[in-house]
């Protein structure tokens, strides 16, 4: 899954982004976004296997299920500057605050998944289904090493 490992890059890119970025950083965060979630849409079609049928129905719930972890991926974003911003003069308070909207973000992120697992079972087979959590977990798995890889640890 090559293509997993570019659409990780991308999304770290998109991540930092907002950090590195002095010039209109709203503008290149959309243009970063909108280039990531074309390329994971490419990668979920590549691997999918959906027949026209089915794509009519999956794509619409896909897109739903997106923009309902977009707001996650924002606060995300937002958690890690604050985290680049804190790094050097990091506080007991600081520290506690990051690990209380990680834990937020982490809880969301599962509600939102078991909210829509019934609306992916409605469109698709469940193999199909648990083929697209598989994909969708693959990447962030990508996504999570090469942060973790990226982040230095609390000094």
């Amino acid at each position: 899954m090559r293509c997993i490992s570019i659409l990780a890059v991308l999304l770290i890119a998109s991540l930092a982004l907002p950090v590195l970025a002095q010039e209109k950083p709203a503008d290149n965060m959309a243009i970063v976004r909108d280039a990531i979630r074309a390329q994971k849409k490419v990668l979920i079609a590549d691997n999918m296997q959906l027949t026209e049928a089915e794509a009519t129905a999956f794509w619409p719930v896909y897109e739903e299920y997106q923009n309902a972890m977009k707001p996650l991926v924002d606060r995300t974003v937002k958690m890690i500057q604050d985290y680049a911003a804190n790094y050097e003069t990091m506080t007991d308070e600081a520290a506690g605050a990051l690990l209380k909207e990680y834990m937020g973000i982490q809880k969301e992120q599962v509600k939102i998944k078991e909210t829509y697992l019934p609306k992916f079972q409605k469109v698709l087979p469940m193999k199909k289904v648990a083929r697209y959590y598989q994909i969708e977990n693959k990447v962030r798995a990508v996504v999570d090493y090469d942060l973790a890889d990226q982040i230095p640890l609390v000094k």
